[in-house]
C-alpha cells in the first residue's frame, strides 16, 4: 500500500499540479491538509476520474484536509476527538484495505504569545490522547500529515533562527516525542535515520526553495502493526520546483502486504 501526505495550499489554485503527479506517482490513498475550501466545493469528480473516493473535511478559506482512496474508505471520523468545540477543519480518519489512516493538519502555533500556541499545545494533547486509544485496538493505523512540527535540529536548515518558533520550540517538540513514546514510529527517520536536508517545507520569502533553506514539518507516525509491515518513506522534492507549487512537497510511505 503506497500512502502520500501533502498540504497542497489550496486545492483549487494547484488543481493541474495535484492531478499530474497523481497520475505520475499513483497512491493508493493520499492525504491532503490546506484544502482551504469548503467540502462541498472541494473538486471531488476531478480526483473520481482518477479512480478515488473522496473523504473531505472542508473549511471557507482555512484548513481543511481530505483523505483520497482507491479502495473504500470505511468508518469515516471527521473530527479528532476531545473537544466537541473545536469546529476547525483539521482531521479526518478512516479504514482502508484493514489500516486505519488520518489526514491531519496541526495547528501552527503562532504568534506564540497568542491563544494559538496553547491551542496548538491542546491539540497535540488530544492527538496524543487518542492515538493512545487507537492503540488499545491492535489495529494498524497511521497518523500522517502536516504536523507543524520541526523534531530536530537537523530538520531544519537553521535551529537557531527557530529556537522560539512554535513548530520548534521544547514544549512542541516534548508534545511529539510524548506521541513517540507511546510506541509509534516515525516512518521517514526509521528508513533514513542520517539523512541531512531532508526538508519538506519551504518557504515563499527570501529565496528559501532555491538556496534549499528548508524545514521538514510532514509526516507519518505508524503504530508497530504498521511500522512492522514499513517498506520504505521518501520525500518527493519535484512538485516542490514546479510552477504554482505548493510550499510543501508530497511525502511518500510505502506498507508491505
Amino acid at each position: 500500500m503506497k500512502i502520500a501526505t501533502w498540504n497542497v495550499n489550496s486545492v483549487k489554485a494547484r488543481l493541474p499540479n495535484v492531478l499530474a503527479w497523481l497520475e505520475r506517482a499513483s497512491p493508493d490513498v493520499v492525504l491532503f491538509q490546506e484544502i482551504k475550501c469548503e467540502t462541498a466545493s472541494f473538486p471531488k469528480q476531478d480526483f473520481e476520474a482518477l479512480g478515488y473516493s473522496c473523504a473531505v473535511v472542508g473549511q471557507k478559506s482555512y484548513n481543511g484536509v481530505a483523505l483520497l482512496s482507491k479502495q473504500p474508505a470505511e468508518d469515516v471520523l471527521d473530527h479528532l476527538p476531545g473537544d466537541a468545540e473545536d469546529t476547525q477543519g483539521r482531521y479526518v480518519e478512516a479504514t482502508v484495505a484493514g489500516v486505519r489512516i488520518a489526514s491531519l493538519y496541526l495547528p501552527n502555533g503562532n504568534p506564540v504569545g497568542t491563544e494559538k500556541y496553547p491551542y496548538k499545545l491542546r491539540w497535540m494533547e488530544r492527538l496524543r490522547r487518542h492515538a493512545a486509544e487507537l492503540l488499545k485496538t491492535e489495529q494498524p493505523f497511521v497518523l500522517g500529515g502536516d504536523y507543524n512540527v520541526i523534531p530536530a535540529p537537523e530538520d531544519v536548515y537553521d535551529p537557531q533562527a527557530w529556537e522560539t518558533d512554535a513548530l520548534f520550540r521544547p514544549e512542541t517538540r516534548a508534545q511529539f516525542r510524548a506521541l513517540l513514546n507511546l510506541g509509534l514510529t516515525e516512518a521517514f527517520r526509521a528508513v533514513h535515520p542520517d539523512e541531512a536536508r531532508a526538508y519538506t517545507f519551504w518557504d515563499y520569502q527570501a529565496g528559501r526553495w532555491p538556496r534549499d533553506q528548508g524545514i521538514r514539518i510532514d509526516h507519518f507516525l505508524l503504530s508497530p502493526q504498521a511500522a512492522d509491515r514499513l517498506a520504505d518513506c521518501r520525500i518527493d522534492r519535484g512538485p516542490r520546483g514546479e510552477e504554482k507549487a505548493s510550499d510543501h512537497t508530497p511525502v511518500v510511505l510505502e506498507l508491505a502486504d
